[in-house]
This record gives structure tokens, sequence and C-alpha cells, in this order.
């Protein structure tokens, strides 16, 4: 069965798009926690980072890159948290890796 991510990633789910390439999909994220808030989801699907294997690690190349250009697009690019949850005791509660671009406000300390 596909996550949400994957049926968003398929076109099932419209979402807000802000970037997008062969290998990977930003959207606004629908319940922000932040005034940018941002998803960077890999279309192949990995349950976490955890599971990506030695050979696709490649990809947070791209990943982190495209996080630095959209913390400056948004304005955020000196304040902002990039974060990906591993587990459900993590917070982890879609299992298809995603990392969350949270900025605009202060964030404060994390637990």
């Amino acid at each position: 069965m596909s996550t949400i991510f994957g049926k968003i990633i398929e076109g099932d789910i419209p979402a807000d798009k802000v970037f997008e390439s062969d290998t990977l999909l930003v959207i606004k994220d629908i319940n922000p926690k932040a005034p940018v808030h941002l998803l960077l989801i890999p279309k192949k699907k990995y349950p976490s980072l955890q599971e990506v294997p030695q050979k696709d690690l490649s990809m947070m190349v791209e990943i982190m890159q495209v996080a630095q250009n959209l913390a400056k697009k948004f304005n955020v690019a000196d304040n902002y948290r990039l974060l990906t949850n591993i587990g459900t005791k993590a917070g982890q509660s879609v299992f298809h890796l995603h990392f969350h671009l949270i900025g605009g406000k202060s964030l404060g300390a994390m637990a």
C-alpha cells in the first residue's frame, strides 16, 4: 500500500509543490508548525533514513542542496531546522522518508 506521500508523488492527491526534480518532491506541509514548513520527499520510497541502502545515500546531496536553496528562497537561511524522524518513538507517522524544513519564527530548543 502506498503512503500519503506516494499518492502525492503519483499525482493521486493534490499538494502545494514548491520544487520537483526526477528524484525529489518538495511540498508545503498542510499542518505547518511555523510560517515556513516544507516537506522534502524522495520519490523513491524508503521507510526511513535507516532503510536507505549505502548505494543510494548520494541522494542526500541533492536533498541538502535543495534545502539550502529553499531556505534562501523562503528567507529563513539564517534560522531554520531540517529534520527527519525515524520510528514511532521519535514521532514518525508516515513511513516514507521525508525531511521537514521549518523556519520563520523562533523554534526554541529541541527536547
